[in-house]
């Protein structure tokens, strides 16, 4: 009967620990405002392909000539190459206009990735391949 009772334990234990990774992960929207379309202008600084999710660093200048470090979330490592875009395109000093959606708190310099449009006109996107003017 003990074992019974230590092999039930163990399979919930297991299941527990398989079914964690599933909790943790979160909807977009969740993190962003998908009403609040932005646009930044930056340098690349970062680019880290990355599970669960990709990141793009970006330092931005604004008119007085502050530079801000922005953050952009975007899709799974696999899913941005499948899209059009490969880790070797894109080089800390690139210079960048990236198109989303800002976090929910409006303090955060960070925004989900929905176009990434290099200086020389070519997109990337991270629901599909980006054709056409953006």
């Amino acid at each position: 009967m003990k074992r019974i009772v230590h092999a039930v334990w163990a399979c919930a234990l297991v299941s527990l620990a398989l079914a964690l990774p599933a909790w943790a992960h979160h909807s977009f929207a969740a993190a962003y405002d998908m009403s609040k379309s932005i646009t930044v202008q930056g340098v690349i600084v970062q680019v880290r392909l990355e599970n669960p999710h990709s990141w793009f660093f970006l330092d931005v200048k604004d008119a007085s000539g502050k530079v801000t470090r922005w953050s952009f979330e975007a899709g799974t490592p696999s899913g941005m190459i499948r899209n059009g875009y490969k880790p070797s395109l894109i080089k800390a000093g690139t210079e960048v206009t990236i198109t989303g959606y800002h976090a929910k708190d409006p303090s955060q310099n960070m925004g989900m990735l929905q176009v990434l449009k290099t200086s020389d006109g070519k997109s990337y996107g991270m629901f599909g391949p980006q054709e056409g003017p953006q």
